[in-house]
């Protein structure tokens, strides 16, 4: 494993981190769970192999995410670097109640990387600089937490302002080939000696499939996942490349590439830059799969809708991704033509997609007849 300092917080973290927000689950709706017995042993591979950086938080798998982590960490606890997060901004009561139930639940002492969950530079100013940060920074006398960070969802010049305030000493936030804005707020982070760890570097899955397009890009890379993390490595500024892993392969795949010393020249990354100006289709439509427009009141499944139809708007899988909505479809389950519009979607969503319009336009491109 290759290992990369974490800003100032003078931790040495493994170069690819282990998201724990798509572990394998059994059940269904509400009565999902971690399945542990396959999630638990991904975890303790990744760790035998030396990654040591954790990333969960209150609400993935159904909150159930931190227990398995805190069972996963039994025995490991002194070598991992633990990360979650509080979303909680309004109530004192209950910021204090996230933090005692994450200890709880993680079974530690303390939390090395504490997170604002899902930061934008209006909730900073608004609620963080004066009212939140207040208690964070009780946590932090208090050794209850060890640094204070969070989760980002903004634009490059939001992250800039936010950078300068000096106030956090890890940001978690996105970036990868096909999302490239906040690349100069990254190169600041780093030079100003925050850390940063970044979330989905395969592009909420969408370079987790199977392309010519992108397969014989790069000599040598030929699995586009293998291709994306690289891409993602081979940026210095990074810190952590944040992987939500919910199989052994994944878990083996990213430890392969992730210990090795081979990254991208750049070559090879104006390669890339020459291929996506050519996908310049993805722009139209960006949905990172984050999940947070959901739950919707209709049921409507939008993240796999928008899913599917940029996997067939970019790469040209349409005859796969019709297939799949018609099986959707023939299932019961709720797709775009059952939005009523009501609108709380898109004040969920952290990219600000006009999700309404696109789920229209989707729907209709995926119920046509392939060509």
């Amino acid at each position: 494993m290759i290992y990369r300092d974490l800003g100032k917080t003078g931790h040495r973290v493994s170069q690819l981190g282990f998201g724990a927000m798509r572990l394998p689950m059994v059940g269904t709706g509400e009565d999902a769970r971690v399945d542990r017995e396959k999630a638990i042993p991904m975890i303790h591979r990744a760790f035998e192999c030396g990654l040591n950086y954790i990333d969960t938080a209150v609400g993935y798998c159904n909150r159930d995410s931190q227990r398995v982590v805190g069972e996963a960490l039994k025995g490991w606890r002194d070598k991992i670097v633990v990360s979650t997060k509080n979303p909680e901004y309004d109530s004192e009561e209950k910021w204090w109640q996230n933090l005692e139930d994450s200890l709880e639940r993680l079974q530690v002492d303390y939390i090395d990387i504490y997170n604002h969950h899902g930061i934008n530079w209006q909730r900073y100013t608004e609620r963080v600089e004066p009212m939140v940060s207040k208690w964070m920074r009780r946590a932090l006398d208090q050794g209850l937490i060890k640094h204070i960070c969070s989760s980002f969802h903004d634009s490059n010049e939001n992250l800039i302002k936010y950078i300068n305030t000096g106030y956090p000493e890890v940001i978690t936030l996105q970036y990868n080939m096909l999302d490239r804005r906040l690349e100069e707020g990254i190169a600041l982070a780093h030079e100003r000696g925050i850390g940063i760890v970044v979330m989905g570097p395969v592009a909420g899955g969408r370079l987790g499939v199977s392309t010519p397009v992108l397969e014989e890009l790069i000599p040598g890379v030929k699995r586009v996942p293998e291709l994306a993390l690289r891409f993602v490595l081979s940026n210095p500024h990074v810190s952590v490349a944040l992987s939500g892993m919910s199989t052994m392969q994944h878990v083996e795949e990213n430890l392969a590439t992730a210990s090795d010393e081979v990254s991208l020249t750049a070559e090879d990354r104006a390669r890339i830059d020459e291929q996506l100006a050519r996908l310049k289709g993805l722009a139209d439509l960006y949905c990172t799969g984050c999940g947070y427009c959901v739950p919707c009141p209709e049921g409507v499944i939008i993240p796999e809708i928008f899913q599917k139809y940029n996997e067939a708007r970019v790469y040209g899988l349409w005859e796969m991704s019709i297939r799949t909505y018609a099986g959707w479809a023939a299932r019961g389950r709720t797709l775009a033509d059952a939005c009523i519009e009501c609108g709380e979607c898109e004040d969920k969503c952290p990219q600000h997609i006009p999700i309404r319009e696109q789920l229209k336009e989707a729907h209709k491109a995926l119920t046509r007849t392939p060509s």
